[in-house]
């Protein structure tokens, strides 16, 4: 394979850049193009998540680039859940029974600016702001762009094409127009979602505890916060467009907002000093999902990260699942570097189960989170996974654990081995065969360990 061949990568985000400098790293030659200002200069995070939750699966893509201590530098470290009911209760659900193991809020721009910056270093990278794709001509491989700044249009012509440009990707279009056989579904939540800001206190410190996610869970609705450097929560309402008593629809004037934070998040009125003012100038957000099929065509082009398979952030694996791309883009390579169509060919083919996989266990947790993490059953079913992970912290593995930890196993292992566990727990707790009203030995953990196991085996063959 020719190290100096041109390769264009369309989307300068964290799938991008990220993937730009691997490549260089590998010897190519890379020139990157992205419709947005350099973030580093400018503001663009409007509308955006500003922070995201890395886990393992993305701190190991970071470590593979030389990246990883340079971005943990930016982490703030979340042990677990805080749940706040109506009342201004509080209880805490940890990730995991085992020590040492969390996911970190960490600022989208920030890690961004970190990934552009590393690739840039090389030289053999070239990252070109402001010029929005208008389309990839497949069977050329030549895409065409508008300067943002000369408002003229030119073409780029390239032996190999990354598509890394998100969810509205121009690649995964030009595949739609081109190819009839391509397959895509875009499936959106009857949800949205609106960004609020719990500022730091006057001498720049978190008002809530910052070594949680917290969670403002209603049914229906629900409201989530993650914590920042600056000691402000980036917080998040995620809310029907149009149905309930509540809804973006209704929610347009201020006696109507304070109605609904009075009623469901009293405590968060105190703390979002300017919600009117936010309510009013922040976008509303879409939520949804992704898939297409197949991720590659003639050979040397092919959709990455959200491009191929965009998903909804309930998992907060969105970020983790993209950079997870380049880790097995990079093991495909090893393996078949110096054909570029048998590459991209065995890189859809070992990862496309796995983006599926995590797409449909983050719609799962969405219902999860906003439904059954105050529910009693699924608290009494979490409090014995914790007591399973912490006395046998080798043998149990939740399915949280086995999607956020376990970086080895794939999304759809983890996803069919967790459900399994779940449904053998649930039956146990619901028969009364298990319960947490009184602690368990250790002795006594072992039978349900044994019987989770069994039974999870039992669905599994």
């Amino acid at each position: 394979m020719n190290k100096k061949e041109n390769i264009l990568i369309i989307g300068a985000g964290l799938c991008g850049s990220l993937l730009a400098l691997r490549l260089a790293q590998r010897g190519y030659h890379v020139d990157i193009y992205e419709s947005r200002s350099d973030l580093r200069k400018t503001d663009i995070s409007a509308g955006r998540s500003i922070n995201l939750a890395l886990s393992d699966r993305g701190l190991k893509a970071l470590r593979l680039a030389g990246v990883e201590e340079k971005a943990r530098e930016i982490c703030i470290p979340m042990k677990g859940r805080l749940m706040h009911d109506t009342a201004s209760n509080t209880f805490e659900s940890n990730y995991s029974g085992r020590n040492g193991e969390f996911i970190n809020s960490i600022s989208r721009g920030d890690l961004n600016g970190i990934l552009l910056t590393e690739a840039e270093s090389h030289e053999n990278v070239t990252i070109h702001f402001n010029n929005k794709c208008l389309g990839i001509d497949i069977e050329e491989k030549i895409a065409t762009f508008e300067s943002y700044q000369t408002k003229e249009q030119f073409t780029v012509k390239a032996e190999v094409i990354f598509g890394t440009d998100g969810a509205g990707s121009s690649l995964r279009k030009s595949y739609e127009k081109q190819f009839p056989e391509f397959k895509v579904s875009q499936e959106f939540l009857t949800h949205g979602y609106k960004e609020l800001e719990i500022p730091a206190d006057a001498n720049g410190n978190h008002l809530i505890s910052k070594d949680h996610l917290h969670i403002w869970p209603r049914g229906d609705y629900m409201l989530i916060a993650l914590p920042n450097m600056d000691g402000s929560f980036t917080v998040t309402l995620f809310l029907s467009y149009s149905e309930g008593e509540y809804n973006f629809d209704n929610l347009i004037t201020k006696e109507k907002i304070t109605e609904f934070f009075e009623k469901d998040f009293p405590d968060t009125l105190q703390l979002i000093p300017d919600i009117l003012k936010e309510f009013e100038i922040n976008p509303t957000g879409k939520l949804g999902t992704v898939k297409c099929e197949p991720w590659a065509y003639k050979g040397n082009t092919t959709l990455m990260g959200d491009s191929a398979h965009a998903i909804v952030p309930f998992y907060g694996q969105g970020m983790n699942a993209s950079f997870e791309d380049v880790v097995v883009f990079d093991e495909v390579l090893n393996e078949f570097e110096g054909n570029w169509e048998q590459v991209f060919s065995e890189f859809h083919k070992r990862r496309k189960i796995d983006a599926d996989a995590i797409a449909d266990l983050a719609i799962d947790n969405y219902y999860e989170m906003r439904d059954h993490v105050a529910n009693p059953l699924f608290k009494e079913k979490r409090k014995i996974e914790m007591d399973l992970e912490k006395n046998f912290p080798k043998e149990y593995f939740s399915k949280y654990s086995l999607v956020t930890f376990n970086e080895h196993i794939g999304y759809h292992e983890a996803m069919t081995r967790g459900r399994a566990q779940d449904k053998a727990l649930l039956a146990m707790v619901e028969g009364n065969e298990v319960s947490t009203s009184l602690e368990m030995s250790k002795e006594a953990l072992k039978i349900v360990l044994k019987k989770v196991q069994e039974e999870t085996n039992k669905m599994l063959k």
